[in-house]
């Protein structure tokens, strides 16, 4: 049931923005998956990719083993002008090291950058991903994407996706919130978080206004009508959007998720 209180601010918007090649000529304008949305008073950005339509892809330097991105700016000022055109988002996707390696789960086009973490006891420094269960965001490049708590994910895994990131807290596991997550607690962060539909759509959200675990979660369970949603990140959340020409930049990140326009719908 969608609640009174949430308001699409801004229905199917979609922003189309020029993008300069290299070489000065102007490409077709890019199309933003993403709109903004308030829930109970808190505003957010919604970002979809659809199968079809989209390609998604993780992230971490410009090949395996290179000295990570850290940035948005920086996978941007990697990419290559018609790179840079299939590009319908981007945003941090997971947990990682002060190096900006991934502390969990990682896979980067079909090759595993890092094993399953599965460890039952807080690190020295708990945090978020110590909230368990945690999970894991994956699927193939076109498609098929899913999350799983990171238990599930181990039961079912039968081949490697093409890519996979984990993180936690997951934030709806089965349509249920997390045994250990209020409905709205005290902390309050800017957050983002990741979802798939029962269309098998990706839904990213990341939140303008400081919000709490709960109220993201609901958003999910209760908007968005995601059975599994998993936390990606909170403070240093940031999105690449290349339609409304939005590219934010704050704390060094670590692995990144990567939505592309298919080849068929960029032509």
């Amino acid at each position: 049931m969608i609640r009174s209180a949430v308001m699409l601010a801004a229905l199917l918007m979609l922003c189309a923005c020029e993008l300069r090649r290299d070489d000065g000529t102007i490409s077709e304008p890019v199309a933003s998956p993403c709109q903004p949305v308030v829930f109970e008073q808190a505003r957010m950005t919604l970002c979809t990719a659809r199968p079809g339509e989209h390609r998604i892809r993780t992230a971490l330097g410009s090949a395996p083993g290179d000295t990570p991105y850290r940035s948005l700016v920086a996978l941007r000022d990697a990419l290559t002008a018609a790179q840079r055109g299939r590009i319908a988002m981007a945003m941090n996707g997971g947990m990682f090291e002060d190096g900006g390696q991934p502390i969990g789960y990682y896979v980067e086009e079909g090759r595993r950058l890092q094993m399953i973490n599965r460890r039952e006891e807080p690190s020295e420094k708990p945090g978020d991903f110590d909230l368990l269960p945690n999970g894991i965001f994956f699927g193939q490049a076109d498609g098929n994407w899913q999350v799983l708590s990171t238990d599930a994910f181990a039961a079912a895994a039968t081949k490697r996706p093409f890519f996979a990131t984990q993180s936690g807290p997951m934030l709806v596991i089965d349509g249920r919130l997390h045994p250990k997550i209020t409905s709205d607690g005290q902390s309050r962060l800017i957050r983002n978080a990741v979802g798939v539909d029962a269309h098998g759509r990706a839904q990213f959200v990341i939140s303008q206004d400081p919000v709490s675990f709960g109220k993201l979660a609901r958003f999910y369970r209760d908007v968005l009508g995601v059975r599994n949603a998993l936390f990606l990140d909170g403070s240093v959340s940031q999105l690449w959007d290349p339609g409304t020409g939005r590219m934010d930049s704050g704390a060094a990140l670590g692995p990144l998720i990567v939505v592309e326009i298919q080849a068929e719908a960029a032509s």
